[in-house]
């Protein structure tokens, strides 16, 4: 896997020895990768991501895996917050109204497994922005396609089960549901039933609980005094 380096002077130390337990993938939402960069590797404007996958599939490397990226801002996941301390941040050059390219899925893929072997994570760490802040951000959209990574190992992708408690079901799977019911839907159709309106349904009950009942939530804290990752490939 060849990686370039545009190094951003724009991170931190991971706090409290929290070591990786989640993978958050974004979209850009800018015209290209270069514009992307430029903004992502600007000390001014503090934002940074461990990685960019561009659309011809070129990889870049912003931030060293142990440093805190500043990706994700406010939010939560599974209860924990400072999501940033517990997760490598991942932008896809993309405009957020278009499909994702096709060297750009097939790099992501393959640094999606590698990422998910070295730091020992199940497919379920693998998250959108929208999961973890769903009454601010709606990367990376609906037109991101979840169930072929789901396909690959590399996410989840529930089985449709009994209805239960939508919410309930939401906060087992990992979802800050106290952002309210209007947010949490609207981030659960994004990724697990895209473009699909309305008020709650069957279907989305159905699928919430499979979510929950498949891959519930580990609320364990994990740090850095675990046994350390094996260094990127630069290639494979």
């Amino acid at each position: 896997m060849e990686i370039v380096d545009r190094l951003s002077s724009s991170f931190g130390e991971r706090r409290r020895g929290l070591a990786v337990s989640l993978i958050v993938l974004h979209y850009t939402g800018m015209s290209d990768a270069e514009a992307a960069l430029t903004r992502l590797c600007n000390t001014e404007d503090e934002v940074s991501a461990h990685y960019l996958v561009a659309k011809d599939g070129t990889l870049y490397r912003m931030v060293d895996e142990k440093h805190r990226a500043w990706h994700a801002g406010e939010g939560s996941w599974a209860g924990h917050d400072d999501i940033n301390s517990r997760s490598i941040g991942i932008e896809l050059d993309n405009d957020g109204a278009s499909r994702f390219a096709e060297p750009q899925m097939a790099a992501l893929e393959e640094l999606l497994a590698d990422l998910l072997e070295r730091h020992d994570l199940p497919a379920k760490s693998v998250i959108a922005h929208s999961d973890m802040a769903p009454d601010r951000k709606s990367d990376p959209g609906p037109y991101f396609d979840w169930q072929r990574l789901a396909a690959k190992g590399l996410s989840v992708w529930p089985e449709p089960s009994m209805r239960g408690d939508f919410m309930k079901d939401a906060s087992y799977f990992g979802y800050p549901v106290e952002k309210g019911q209007t947010h949490i839907l609207n981030a659960f159709r994004q990724r697990f039933r895209p473009f699909e309106t309305g008020p709650l349904s069957v279907a989305d009950e159905s699928m919430m609980a499979g979510l929950a009942r498949q891959y519930p939530a580990d609320v364990t804290e994990r740090t850095a005094r675990r046994t350390p990752t094996r260094p990127l490939h630069e290639e494979s």
